[in-house]
């Protein structure tokens, strides 16, 4: 060979070289670019990827820009998708408990006979107490909810139990014992939108580029928050309200509205029922009453309440947990929502409009059969489901079991033992009282969890089967912008891992279930899911990045015209018919009533004596989603140790500086974290991140510390103390 020939072999092998290392997708470097949707964050987002693989390995990770969704963009999670999917911590192999359940001690077994284990343990449960005894339970994933709640229910059982038992339900219960239909804000036609405690900056970045993009066209933002959040800092105005007392907050812009004859009189007169009682209720809170209890100034909610009730259309924005995670979480977001009707802004464009769903809790402009799928028989044939006795309203409203009675009906056996659970992804940490919950999942007989990692409450299992990740596997997902995707694995499922679905289908052969659509296997069941839609796995399977919806549909406005509200009177109801079914056997009231969290100052003085701080729990960072990250060392080093924030004035008054060690106390008990002094906190408020195992916040709290309407815990509302820990 000449020495230009051996020049150019040169040149054009360190081309290849540094094309290899800049990770450029080609035939030379072997790098191929296959799609796929990351769900670290669930199920509002599911950003569209760009995986570069490279001899069956994730090198590179983007967003995929032709997504409609995320358009190309990533968080901060999203980045660190390579370190989720390859972290130590993963699964390898399916394990059985050898020690005392929650003592650690596994031992690798095969597949089949995790299998079945799990199913004789299942049936055996059956057999001895009744479908019934048998809970099923989904976790933070949400993509394999449809197919576990068919499992349930074919089996007999009606603990189909999830997370949403904390998250988005209380919220949109309070939205149907109103409307009688959810509704959610519509940007593109708004003229000023009432965001009420939500930071999508933190919880959801696709929208919140929406929402900058609204402001540059006009969009008048109001947040309602007592942190100086993100979403804060972009609002004309920022009510800072103190934590819990948001219902009387909106009880006062109600009654600005009412008494300035700013509401929507021929809406109120044609479809709102209570009108009357309701303002005479809201009259009572005046705006010194107002100003007293939420701490934000009068003229402050005078102005809001103009804002909002004059910039027709206006859209009320909530968030899934903070307002409901009060111990009168319900009727406070009731008396949000009530805004909604005053104002005429319900089912119309630029305002809070209804969309109907197309498929895990997005609408994407087609119909399925999800909710078919997911009752293969009714109700009537199986016993009540955990919680229906003592929250009726959430067992008329809600497709599941109160997760958060689930423990209680453990410990006291009634109305009927609970002997067995097959989970996947639990964290016991979510529950109040946190060490409550996981004494029930020792009591129990049986318990099967199947996760990514090695979690703290995969201890509590006797059986632990290893999931793969969203890239792993082939999955359904929509988007509000009529966009459709089914992906494929853009790499194999690593070590023993498998889908959360084959498992599922896999189960429902062994348990014997009699049930033609489990036996038709996953893609049949996707199919006949889809059948109303026009849309075909044979034909989203021709578009990897997904496609959009053929012809979408375009609901009209005002629905409610053809039929009224689903509510009792079949109107907007500010009085509840259907709460005030209960008023005598539980104590619910009609009206959204106010009533402070249940350990405050208002409440428990006494006992404010002592704990004179607000604790809240849970309040959103950008790089967490629960516990899901915390592995991750991109993510955790942004915040690599438990902190609680504190504002600078209670900093000042106890003597704390920046990484101070602190000591959060309740009666039930204190952890110790480090101080992170900032000025998002509120004066007289110490927030604090949830699910750390070696700092649990939640194990400060009482097991039954819960709105009594839909079971939630009270997260964000009561009394601590905090002091400085001096070596």
């Amino acid at each position: 060979m000449n020495t230009t020939a051996v020049a150019k072999e040169r040149s054009a092998a360190a081309a290849t070289e540094r094309r290899a290392r800049a990770k450029i997708p080609g035939a030379d470097t072997g790098i191929e670019v296959r799609h796929s949707v990351c769900t670290i964050c669930d199920p509002l987002t599911q950003c569209g990827l760009d995986l570069y693989v490279k001899d069956g390995r994730i090198v590179k990770v983007q967003g995929t820009a032709g997504n409609p969704h995320n358009e190309g963009t990533l968080c901060s999670k999203g980045q660190a998708l390579r370190q989720y999917v390859y972290h130590k911590d993963r699964l390898r192999t399916p394990l059985r408990q050898v020690g005392r359940r929650g003592s650690g001690e596994f031992e690798p077994i095969s597949w089949d006979e995790a299998l079945d284990t799990i199913a004789a343990r299942l049936n055996d449960a059956k057999a001895a107490h009744g479908p019934e005894s048998v809970v099923f339970y989904a976790g933070y994933t949400k993509w394999m909810r449809p197919f576990l709640h068919r499992l349930a229910g074919a089996f007999g059982s009606p603990n189909y139990l999830t997370e949403s038992s904390t998250c988005f339900r209380a919220m949109a219960m309070a939205q149907n014992l109103t409307f009688g239909m959810p509704a959610g804000p519509d940007l593109k036609g708004s003229r000023c939108l009432l965001v009420w405690s939500s930071n999508p900056f933190y919880t959801n970045t696709t929208l919140a580029r929406k929402l900058l993009d609204a402001r540059d066209r006009g969009l008048k933002v109001i947040t309602v928050d007592p942190r100086l959040s993100p979403m804060a800092t972009h609002a004309d105005l920022h009510l800072r309200l103190r934590p819990g007392t948001d219902g009387a907050l909106a009880l006062a812009m109600a009654n600005v509205i009412i008494a300035e004859e700013l509401y929507d009189r021929e809406f109120v007169d044609q479809h709102v029922h209570g009108f009357d009682e309701f303002r005479a209720y809201a009259a009572g809170f005046t705006l010194d009453r107002a100003e007293e209890i939420t701490g934000v100034p009068a003229a402050k909610i005078v102005q809001a309440a103009r804002m909002y009730a004059t910039a027709k259309p206006a859209a009320i924005m909530p968030s899934a947990s903070p307002v409901v995670h009060q111990t009168n979480g319900v009727q406070n977001y009731r008396a949000v929502f009530a805004l909604v009707g005053l104002t005429g802004n319900y089912d119309v464009r630029g305002g809070n409009f209804v969309d109907p769903l197309s498929w895990l809790y997005v609408p994407a402009g087609f119909r399925s059969r999800e909710h078919e799928f997911c009752y293969p028989r009714p109700d009537s044939e199986m016993a009540p489901p955990i919680g229906a006795d003592r929250y009726p309203v959430w067992a008329e409203l809600v497709d599941e079991g109160q997760a958060m009675h689930w423990p209680h009906q453990v410990h006291s056996g009634a109305p009927y033992p609970l002997k067995a659970a097959l989970c996947f992804g639990i964290n016991y940490r979510m529950w109040p009282g946190s060490s409550y919950m996981a004494a029930a999942l020792e009591k129990l007989d049986f318990v099967a969890n199947i996760d990514l990692f090695m979690t703290e409450s995969c201890r509590f299992a006797d059986i632990v089967l290893p999931a793969c990740t969203s890239v792993e596997r082939s999955e359904l997902r929509c988007y509000p912008e009529r966009w459709a995707i089914l992906t494929q694995p853009a790499i194999a499922p690593l070590h023993e891992s498998r889908s959360d679905a084959d498992i599922i289908y896999d189960l429902a052969g062994r348990l014997g279930v009699d049930d033609p659509l489990l036996s038709a296997g996953y893609e049949a069941g996707l199919d006949w899911i889809l059948e109303p839609s026009g849309l075909t796995l044979a034909e989203l399977s021709k578009h990897p990045a997904g496609m959009p919806v053929p012809s979408p549909l375009a609901p009209p406005e005002r629905k409610f015209m053809d039929g009224g509200f689903k509510t009792p009177s079949g109107k907007l109801e500010l009085v509840s018919g259907r709460l005030a079914r209960f008023a005598e056997s539980h104590g619910y009231d009609a009206l959204p009533t106010y009533r402070p969290p249940k350990y405050s100052a208002e409440s428990t003085p006494e006992l404010a004596a002592d704990y004179p701080l607000t604790l809240n729990t849970g309040s959103r960072l950008p790089m967490f989603v629960h516990s899901r990250t915390f592995r991750l060392r991109w993510t955790r080093a942004l915040r690599p140790e438990p902190m609680a924030d504190v504002s600078p004035a209670d900093a000042g008054r106890l003597g704390i500086v920046q990484d101070d060690p602190i000591r959060i106390s309740t009666p039930r008990g204190s952890i110790e974290v480090k101080a992170n002094v900032t000025a998002v906190a509120q004066s007289g408020v110490v927030h604090m991140y949830h699910a750390y195992a070696d700092a649990d916040v939640n194990s400060l709290i009482e097991p039954d510390y819960l709105d009594p309407i839909s079971g939630f815990p009270g997260f964000k509302g009561l009394l601590c103390r905090v002091e400085k820990v001096v070596a």
